[in-house]
């Protein structure tokens, strides 16, 4: 029998990784660290989402600032071409 090392994000938690481990167990390091990088910078753009927008619910401010950060590559490129933001939608 083989053992199989398993990571996850604490920012996750490992009773929340284990019910998502799809999307939140990982086989390397690696990318649990680069899972935790992105919900360091979701909870960044939520506190910083709900300074600047008056009466926004905490769970929509949450879900806004995860698929921000789920995309940050998408947003740095839309910085320069602002209709890539769009472009799957069409």
């Amino acid at each position: 029998m083989a053992v199989t090392a398993l990571y996850f994000s604490d920012r996750d938690g490992q009773d929340m990784a284990l019910k998502n481990p799809d999307k939140m167990l990982f086989t390397t390091k690696a990318e649990a660290d680069a899972r935790d990088k992105m919900l360091e910078l979701s909870e960044e753009i939520m506190v910083f989402l709900q300074r600047r927008v008056d009466n926004l619910p905490d769970e929509l401010a949450e879900q806004c600032a995860l698929a921000i950060a789920e995309e940050r590559d998408l947003f740095q490129k839309a910085l320069k071409k602002p209709e890539l933001l769009n472009e799957d939608a069409e």
